[in-house]
């Protein structure tokens, strides 16, 4: 199997993950500001708590701890979230790849499955924020915070093995035969 990115000419690499990884992380620093008014004591974890709440009691006690305020910037947020899942997919993809391509053989075979791991997290995570979607717009069903948790769990599961992977490579000595 070959890495999703694997068309991407290699001196393109880099610089395409330095400029990918600066939009996540100016990405990730708004999501830090829009949610301080989603931390509650029912949303300890502000949007995190509503997107593992997994039962519907739980997620309309953190909907219920959320003012109108509070709720606009976690719908703006879940919005927004929708430009984050591909900076956020093609970042980590490409420091897999990158990290990959120092390790020949079954790491970067690995790596493969990452790249598209790293891919399916931001599916995940379209079918996580449909669900909040649907929950905070006042479909009290079970299925949409079920949903929103087992997508979560995924997305979370994929990014945290892309993340480990990618730093492990680029922690491990370059492999001789990579150069």
């Amino acid at each position: 199997m070959k890495h999703p990115l694997d068309f991407i000419p290699n001196e393109q690499r880099k610089p395409l993950f330095l400029s990918l990884l600066f939009l996540t992380l100016i990405l990730f620093a708004v999501f830090r500001v829009l949610d301080t008014p989603l931390r509650t004591a029912a949303a300890p974890n502000g949007i995190v708590s509503y997107e593992l709440a997994g039962e519907i009691k739980p997620a309309a006690e953190i909907l219920a701890s959320w003012d109108a305020r509070a709720q606009l910037f976690a719908a703006f947020g879940l919005g927004l979230d929708y430009l984050f899942m591909p900076a956020y997919a093609l970042t980590l993809a490409l420091g897999i790849l990158l990290a990959a391509s120092r390790h020949p053989g079954a790491f970067a075979k690995l790596g493969a499955w990452l790249g598209w791991g790293a891919l399916a997290a931001a599916l995940f995570d379209a079918a996580e924020n449909f669900s909040l979607w649907q929950f905070l717009l006042g479909d009290f069903q079970a299925l949409w915070p079920c949903l929103a948790a087992l997508c979560a769990t995924a997305k979370f599961g994929l990014l945290l093995l892309g993340l480990a992977y990618a730093l492990i490579g680029w922690l491990w000595p370059k492999s001789k035969r990579a150069s």
